[in-house]
């Protein structure tokens, strides 16, 4: 860990991390970094705008050891500050006309600071109107004038007596001034919006709003804390309207790179004797800051400001390549704004930008996707760029005003090798950096703009939403499909780099229209973490991050929400998240009806006869598992219940539990008429004498279920490896994320219905196993095979039967609490299933590791079932 990361911020510091930007550069030169490896960087950032002379100016230096062999005292208040009363000279010289009394301060901040104390002072008036998007610093009264709520709640801000109008509204400031104006005291705003990123009002603005203010009696104040001194390829930003404001506050590139400093210049009519002798800083005006700013004045007013007109000209030469590039590559970057060296690349990204999924959208709307870039162009361009703090979408372009046109040409080339993967939507050439590889050539399919599905409006129409995450690694490419060309480890640690970043988003959207014409429609909404993530995350965290994306979902109007996968499985069916405000499923229900017509069709294709088979269900005390292993009691010989191995005998106490409610779902059968086969489990019940009464409490139908495991239809295992052998047919539905089901542990020609996800059943099997039998249980087809936005892994209008179950819900306008916790509800399990044939919803064809088994795979299946059961017969 860095010690920055350890002992000073360790917030920023991990972030910086996650992205490597935690460069530790140990020289700086001119508009050069260097890192401990000796890499060097050119820097476009320059401490945003704060080293007008690049690292480590000589001049600069120079003026700093002046001060040490003249032996000038550095803090001397409260006497007459001789090098601050030049500087202040010099500074209300070269400032525009009618600028009389300057403040130092220490920061950009404490000037702002400084402002908001004299305009009060000098109107009596508590009032300050600040625009949107503004930033003035962090301190209380400039924290107060910035507009950005992230920044202030924690902090009480803002305090009372701040207003707001959008920048460069001009109708917005006379209304508020005619309605209020008599509140405030001043109106301040930057000349060119740098943290809101690189916004330049309308031609003119600047001007009719100080005509405006004066009309009212509110003073003009100018933030040219970034703008000022050179930046925009003029001494001052205002100049360019020639507009002398009441007050002008500097710092920034008036420290020369090395020294803080701040200054707060106004007329002589603002300047009161109650600001002045009340306001004061220990440290403001000291000598050494300045001398460094008589200095950075000299520098830049040398030969008739020669450096400011290279800025205006160096400037225009940066941003025409820059918009050359806008140009070539508009559907990313959307425009470049500003001028001067105080430049932004406004990215115009977002979930519709690549007509597919491609996690840089998400990045982009959740306001990371500029930090990624920003990373791409340091650690494999060698460009140091950074965002804006407020216009989360623009890279600010800021280079020392020393950069030459060779150095802008440089950052030019850098940008457009960022943008040709960025155009192309390969987030993972965008990322690979990060895991320490060189980028991967890959054919990604064209952009092609494509506009997201909204809801209709019309009330008839339901509204569900679906929790989906990345259940293992694997799934990563089908959220993102550049991923494919990354290893499995590399998609890990990017995972674990990443997944605390993001936040949960929907990833896609769809109508869905019923076999009898009722519609819903379907969000589904991302929870980016892993199964082994969700798991292994503390509980409340966990819940957290789920009830995060139920939000999500209901803020965009579900009025039902499904918890697929693991996000059932971390609140307990749901039932950990109490009053979210909107219903629930798990779609467990309807998982159950999947299952058990997959079993069902593979038993008819393999020829099996179900009373004499042995069917084991592994994680029987679960939903899915327990509602399965009742429903296949009906028609089988023998029924094997497996439970978790880690805990024994708390396993085994849940496992009879589930035997006792399959033999008292078979006697309620028995009692309605139900015949059972000969050999199955309900005829063998039935076998062991008189049934207990309906009402008998579960310790009557436990005692039968062990009578039944004496009698060998019942077995309750905790040991898989000992059991599952005996099983002809194996049902899967576990909470583990492991591969519990391996070539070793299945009989000879049995049939697995794996409905975990991640899988129990381990891909060895496919190879090692050709007599056995895996199918991929509870994928079904949706009415009308609709594009649901993210394919989940399936062609086209295939689903877990746990969203089908989900949209179904919305489809009968059920919005009812349904399929939570363990204890599943048989009526609404045959319920779903008649739903689904009402609906259109039916199960898929098979499918086996993920992909539909063909006639061909069949037949060779067969075939080798038959090699090897016939080899066991002649054993």
């Amino acid at each position: 860990m860095h010690l920055f990361t350890e002992y000073v911020n360790p917030h920023l510091g991990r972030l910086l991390e996650a992205i490597n930007m935690d460069k530790r550069f140990v020289r700086g030169e001119g508009c050069y970094l260097y890192d401990a490896d000796g890499r060097r960087y050119l820097d476009f950032v320059a401490a945003y705008g704060a080293l007008p002379f690049g690292f480590n100016p000589p001049e600069i230096w120079a003026a700093l050891r002046e001060v040490e062999e003249n032996l000038e005292p550095s803090f001397v208040q409260p006497s007459a500050l001789q090098a601050a009363g030049e500087l202040a000279e010099r500074l209300v010289s070269i400032a525009p006309a009618g600028l009389r009394y300057v403040t130092f301060a220490n920061s950009g901040a404490e000037a702002v600071e400084a402002a908001i104390k004299a305009v009060r002072a000098a109107t009596g008036r508590m009032g300050i109107i600040a625009c949107e998007n503004s930033f003035h610093g962090k301190t209380l009264g400039a924290l107060s004038a910035t507009n950005r709520a992230s920044y202030q709640t924690a902090f009480g801000a803002p305090v009372p007596g701040f207003a707001k109008v959008p920048y460069g509204d001009l109708e917005a400031l006379e209304r508020l001034l005619a309605e209020r104006g008599s509140e405030f005291a001043a109106f301040i705003m930057e000349p060119i919006q740098g943290e809101g990123g690189i916004v330049e009002p309308p031609p003119g603005f600047l001007r009719a709003a100080q005509k405006l203010c004066r009309r009212y009696g509110v003073l003009f104040v100018l933030d040219e804390i970034q703008t000022g001194l050179g930046r925009t390829g003029s001494l001052f930003a205002c100049e360019a309207e020639g507009v002398t404001p009441d007050v002008m506050v500097l710092a920034k590139a008036l420290g020369g790179g090395l020294f803080p400093i701040g200054a707060m210049l106004c007329t002589e009519e603002v300047y009161t004797e109650e600001f002045a002798m009340k306001h004061s800083s220990t440290f403001a005006g000291n000598t050494l800051g300045a001398r460094v700013g008589l200095r950075s004045l000299e520098l830049l007013t040398r030969d008739d400001r020669a450096l400011v007109r290279q800025v205006a000209e160096n400037g225009a030469f940066l941003k025409d390549g820059l918009e050359r590039l806008q140009q070539k590559y508009p559907h990313v970057l959307r425009r470049v704004r500003g001028r001067g060296f105080m430049l932004g690349l406004e990215i115009g990204v977002d979930r519709t930008t690549y007509g597919r999924t491609c996690l840089l959208g998400v990045l982009a709307e959740q306001e990371n996707l500029t930090p990624v870039l920003s990373s791409y162009l340091l650690n494999v361009c060698g460009l140091r760029v950074a965002p804006t703090l407020n216009g989360s979408a623009v890279i600010r372009v800021e280079p020392p005003l020393i950069a030459t046109r060779e150095q802008c040409q440089q950052a030019i080339d850098a940008v457009e090798r960022m943008l040709i993967p960025l155009a192309e939507g390969n987030t993972a050439e965008l990322v690979s950096h990060l895991l320490g590889i060189e980028s991967r050539p890959q054919s990604l399919p064209a952009p092609a703009p494509k506009p997201l599905p909204e809801p209709s409006g019309d009330p008839e129409e339901g509204r569900v939403a679906f929790l989906v995450h990345p259940v293992d690694l694997r799934n990563y490419p089908e959220m993102d499909e550049s991923f494919k060309v990354l290893s499995t480890a590399e998609i890990a640690e990017l995972a674990d780099r990443f997944n605390d970043l993001l936040e949960p988003f929907v990833a896609g959207s769809a109508h869905i229209t019923a076999a009898n014409g009722r519609r819903v429609f379907v969000d589904f909404v991302v929870v980016p973490r892993t199964a082994d993530q969700l798991m292994s995350m503390p509980h409340a965290q966990a819940i957290a991050e789920v009830r995060a994306a139920v939000e999500i979902a209901k803020a965009r109007g579900a009025r039902l929400v499904g918890l697929g996968a693991y996000t059932s499985v971390v609140t307990r069916g749901g039932l950990h998240l109490k009053n979210p405000g909107v219903a629930l499923t798990t779609g467990n229900s309807y998982t159950v009806v999947s299952a058990v017509e997959s079993i069902y069709l593979a038993v008819e294709r393999l020829g099996t006869r179900l009373p004499e088979a042995t069917i084991a269900v592994v994680g029987a005390t679960g939903a899915i598992g327990r509602a399965t292993a009742i429903l296949l009691s009906e028609e089988v010989g023998c029924l094997v219940l497996i439970g978790n191995p880690a805990r024994p005998d708390a396993s085994r106490k849940r496992l009879l539990k589930v035997a006792g409610d399959a033999v008292a779902h078979l006697a309620g059968l028995a009692r309605e008429g139900r015949r059972f086969a000969p050999g199955t489990i309900g005829d063998r019940l039935l076998g062991l004498g008189p049934l207990p009464d309906a009402e008998a409490g579960p310790e009557a139908w436990q005692d039968l279920a062990l009578r039944l495991e004496e009698a060998g239809a019942l077995r309750i295992s905790t040991e898989i490896d000992v059991d599952l052998p005996l099983a002809d047919l194996v049902v899967t539905a576990t909470s583990t994320a492991e591969e519990i089901v391996t070539p070793g542990n299945l009989k000879f020609g049995a049939a697995v219905c794996d409905i975990s996800r991640p899988p129990n059943v381990s891909r060895a099997v496919r190879e090692a196993r050709p007599d056995v039998l895996v199918i991929d249980g509870g994928v079904v087809e949706v009415p009308g095979r609709p594009d649901l936005g993210w394919h989940f892994g399936f062609e086209q209008g295939l689903a877990y039967a746990c969203m089908a179950e989900t949209m179904m819900l919305g489809l009968m306008h059920h919005y009812e609490d349904t399929s939570l916790g363990t204890d599943l509800n048989l009526p609404m399990i045959r319920q779903l299933r008649q739903w689904a044939g009402e609906l259109g919803f039916r199960l898929a064809q098979l499918r086996s590791f993920d992909r539909p088994l063909s006639e061909a795979e069949w037949n060779e299946l067969i075939a080798a079932r038959t090699r090897v059961l016939s080899a066991a017969g002649d054993d």
